[in-house]
């Protein structure tokens, strides 16, 4: 656990120290993100952010080779690790280019399905389902492929449309990251199983690249993480969670917390679980589709009608519109994490506590916050005298100079 803290921390010193750089790189090359009426920004802001948490990942994967637990894991763990990252650099690379030149939406799909079929290439795909019986459903080379092309590229898209507000795509995949770890450890601990694995530190590094690019993109943002930054946390997340798929023996991942067999786990492992953890990014993503074709419109067409743009309508201020959207994040992701590995009554409570604070904050807050508004203003209005008047100005004297009033005798 300390050395994924190291890689954790590596990855987000460094990411917070390239942004300065990036920033710089983004001016001088024009890549800036003009205002327009769909966006929440007032003033351009430079992007590229993806290029800064690109190098913090790269930085944590070299770490944690140097390690003295981590560099004694599998070659195929390390492997794994750099196709991801090779597959999310060349995503960034085509974000960059788009953060310049403005690429098309079918270019940038391009870009994407050339990064999954490095993955495949490099063996990172569905091969096989856990059924909870602990018997084994085989795929076929295509078919992996598909629904590893499926998985990535629904992912990487649904994160680049939720970067509409400042902080806000990189608090939810930071927070999905670290629930990803929280499960890939758990698995490994409750399994008696090698606990240096392709998931636990792809996603540690990952929710430390975003912790240190938040310190320069939280509201108000000095830089934006552009395509170049979403795509890439996507892709690396998507796939962080494929490589688990590769990595255990059928019978490896049989044992929940209590001892008996998780019968959640072998449903949650392959497919389940990365789409629940990015629930709220994904159902915006459906969402964005299903309101623009109906309208007659590309599902590529840009508006603002997205759920971070829903919550500012209703009277949440920027900052807290982010946060509430971190609350549902980091509730479904570990609430799936922690239901899928303990049982009990407390987890069921805990989570439904969460829910309902959740549920309270998002949609009571703005009432609340309205009602007293509205409370003070009537109390301000009611305490105003309507018997004071204001008394005129004295006429000038009409012996005097005009605008010259009448002195008061000593």
């Amino acid at each position: 656990m300390r050395e994924y803290l190291v890689v954790f921390l590596v990855a987000a010193t460094v990411t917070y120290l390239l942004t300065v750089l990036a920033r710089e790189l983004a001016v001088r090359t024009g890549a800036v993100a003009k205002v327009r009426d769909r966006d929440v920004h007032a003033t351009p802001i430079p992007y590229m952010g993806g290029v800064a948490m690109l190098g913090g990942l790269f930085a944590a994967y070299v770490v944690a080779r140097e390690l003295p637990f981590l560099s004694t894991a599998s070659p195929f763990v390390y492997d794994d690790a750099l196709a991801v990252l090779v597959a999310g650099a060349l995503v960034c690379v085509v974000g960059v280019l788009d953060d310049i030149f403005d690429l098309d939406a079918l270019t940038k799909f391009g870009g994407q399905l050339l990064a999954v079929g490095v993955l495949v290439y490099s063996g990172i795909q569905f091969r096989y389902f856990y059924k909870s019986t602990g018997e084994v459903f085989s795929l076929d080379t295509a078919q992996g492929a598909l629904l590893t092309a499926f998985v990535v590229v629904a992912t990487v898209n649904a994160v680049n449309f939720i970067d509409g507000l400042d902080g806000l795509a990189a608090g939810v995949i930071g927070i999905s990251a670290s629930a990803f770890f929280l499960f890939c450890y758990s698995l490994s601990f409750l399994n008696d199983v090698s606990r240096a694995t392709t998931g636990a530190l792809l996603s540690a590094a990952l929710a430390g690249a975003c912790v240190g690019f938040l310190v320069h993109n939280f509201h108000p943002a000095r830089l934006f993480m552009g395509d170049s930054g979403s795509m890439l946390i996507g892709m690396v997340l998507s796939a962080t969670a494929i490589t688990i798929t590769t990595q255990f023996a059928p019978g490896d991942l049989t044992q929940g917390a209590d001892g008996t067999r998780a019968s959640l786990m072998p449903v949650l492992l392959p497919v389940v679980l990365p789409i629940l953890i990015l629930i709220v990014p994904l159902a915006d993503l459906v969402l964005a589709v299903v309101r623009r074709t109906r309208a007659g419109r590309s599902p590529f067409a840009p508006d603002k009608q997205h759920l971070h743009h829903r919550l500012l309508e209703i009277g949440h201020s920027h900052r807290r519109a982010v946060v509430i959207m971190w609350l549902w994040a980091g509730l479904i992701a570990y609430g799936v994490v922690v239901a899928s590995v303990f049982t009990g009554v407390v987890v069921w409570l805990g989570i439904g506590t969460g829910l309902l604070v959740t549920v309270a904050l998002t949609f009571a807050l703005p009432k609340v916050r309205a009602g007293a508004l509205e409370s003070a203003i009537d109390t301000a209005l009611e305490t105003t005298d309507p018997e004071i008047e204001i008394e005129p100005e004295p006429e000038p004297d009409a012996a005097g100079p005009p605008g010259v009033g009448v002195r008061d005798p000593l």
